[in-house]
């Protein structure tokens, strides 16, 4: 059984995507894994993780919301940003003027608790970036960042490499992570995302995320779905 503790939310009801789908990584020994989102995952309610003959599906009272699968990770990461050059990329995030989800735990503007990830479009380039240092509240047990949360950072900033829709919101359908290293609380990292295609609601990205060296620690390939806002409004 896992919970979606509420802090965690992206939309106002259901948790954040990037998270939902790292809590369910974790069920899957690979060291790359796809998790594909079918319905949002309702705020703390225990949901059941059951083993299938590819890996493993979350539900809830018998109904399927994720399912998680090994996979492989084929993509190139980008050249890193600087860190200034990333904070000055993030001080042009549209979310501070219009945001679907205010209160998403990642990206959120209006949580003092999220974790700021803010990205925003890098001169001269068509990629978004911005800075991220976590904190002890992202800790596993043996003090690095826990991969749910590095999931998590690696969901939102590909939300913002295509034009936000006109009364619709943006969602994670469908998310492929490989994990590098781990990340330490207080290491100066970088967030960097660009959009490999678009076809109709669907919009394709990726995300990379760097450690304070400079070394890649984490790739990320999503599939982003344009909905009615509406939908998603707390009701």
């Amino acid at each position: 059984m896992i919970v979606i503790d509420k802090r965690f939310k992206g939309p106002p009801t259901s948790g954040n995507g990037g998270y939902v789908c790292g809590r369910l990584s974790q069920f899957v020994d690979a060291p790359a894994i796809t998790v594909r989102l079918l319905l949002p995952a309702p705020l703390d309610t225990e949901l059941e993780v059951r083993e299938t003959e590819g890996g493993v599906v979350l539900l809830d009272g018998g109904v399927v919301l994720a399912e998680a699968r090994p996979s492989k990770v084929v993509l190139e990461p980008p050249t890193c940003p600087s860190y200034e050059e990333a904070e000055a990329a993030s001080r042009r995030y549209r979310g501070f003027t219009s945001h679907w989800f205010p209160c998403c735990f990642v990206c959120g503007p209006d949580r003092s608790d999220g974790l700021h990830v803010f990205p925003g479009p890098v001169e001269g380039s068509e990629r978004v970036a911005c800075p991220w240092i976590p904190d002890v509240s992202v800790a596993s047990a043996g003090g690095s960042v826990s991969p749910d949360f590095l999931w998590a950072v690696l969901d939102c900033p590909g939300s913002f490499t295509f034009p936000q829709p006109t009364g619709e919101a943006i969602v994670l359908g469908e998310f492929q992570v490989e994990l590098f290293g781990d990340v330490s609380v207080g290491e100066r990292c970088v967030l960097v995302a660009w959009q490999i295609a678009s076809h109709g609601r669907k919009h394709h990205t990726a995300t990379a995320l760097f450690g304070e060296s400079g070394a890649c620690r984490a790739l990320g390939l999503a599939t982003f779905l344009t909905v009615p806002e509406q939908a998603w409004r707390q009701p």
